[in-house]
């Protein structure tokens, strides 16, 4: 399996699911959820607190995500999405893109948690 981006897949989920009422309604109801659950939201890479207006949520998985007679579906696992920084989010993406061992040969789960792990040691050793 290749979490190697695709330009048609990509765009498609960026300008077609991204905008989507669907979206923003799963989008919404993770943050209420993680909210109840942690009482608070921490970015997965810097570990920063932030609000949600101030987050946007990587996928670690796409399985819930389905396109159905033109409409989009959103059933994602709480576990499935992770609070991240748009500046945070974006260092994730290019460390997914420019490994060739994350990008081609691991699932995106396994890739994305790596490259996680690899991003919160750069930060946070940074900030210390």
């Amino acid at each position: 399996m290749t979490n190697h981006r695709r330009g048609d897949v990509k765009n498609l989920y960026r300008y077609g699911f991204l905008r989507s009422p669907a979206w923003f309604a799963r989008r919404d109801s993770w943050f209420t959820a993680e909210t109840r659950i942690t009482g608070l939201l921490v970015c997965a890479g810097c570990g920063e607190l932030a609000g949600k207006d101030q987050l946007e949520l990587h996928h670690l998985d796409y399985s819930g995500v389905t396109l159905e007679s033109g409409r989009w579906r959103a059933h994602e696992e709480h576990d499935d999405l992770t609070p991240m920084h748009p500046y945070c989010h974006d260092l994730l993406h290019r460390l997914l893109d420019r490994d060739t061992v994350l990008a081609k040969h691991r699932d995106r789960r396994t890739a994305s948690l790596a490259a996680l792990e690899r991003l919160r040691i750069k930060l946070t050793s940074e900030t210390s």
